[in-house]
């Protein structure tokens, strides 16, 4: 059976904002490689698995739809990250800590 992996998807570096990193995704992982076809260059697969993505809302539904089809997987817990709140004025502070760049 093939291996899935299970994740939050983390937000991509070209947008500002959090579309589409709320759900949980059940993806599956290659079985086998890509070739490339000889005459047009373009690569293909005869694994149809890698062309299924599944969304759903929380980590215990991905996981469960796993063990009801028997799906092995690997989880991955999602880092959340560090919020630091800053200031522009905090630059011209008096106490400001570190050099100025200019």
């Amino acid at each position: 059976m093939a291996r899935a992996r299970i994740y939050k998807p983390a937000k991509t570096a070209m947008q500002s904002g959090r579309a589409k990193t709320k759900k949980w995704v059940l993806d599956f992982e290659p079985a086998a490689a890509k070739a490339i076809d000889p005459l047009m260059g373009w690569t293909s697969s005869g694994d149809m698995n890698q062309q299924i993505t599944l969304r759903f809302d929380t980590r215990e539904e991905a996981i469960a739809y796993a063990g009801k089809y028997g799906i092995d997987f690997q989880l991955f817990e999602p880092a959340e990250p560090k919020n630091t709140l800053k200031a522009y004025a905090d630059n011209f502070k008096a106490d400001r800590i570190g050099q100025w760049t200019h």
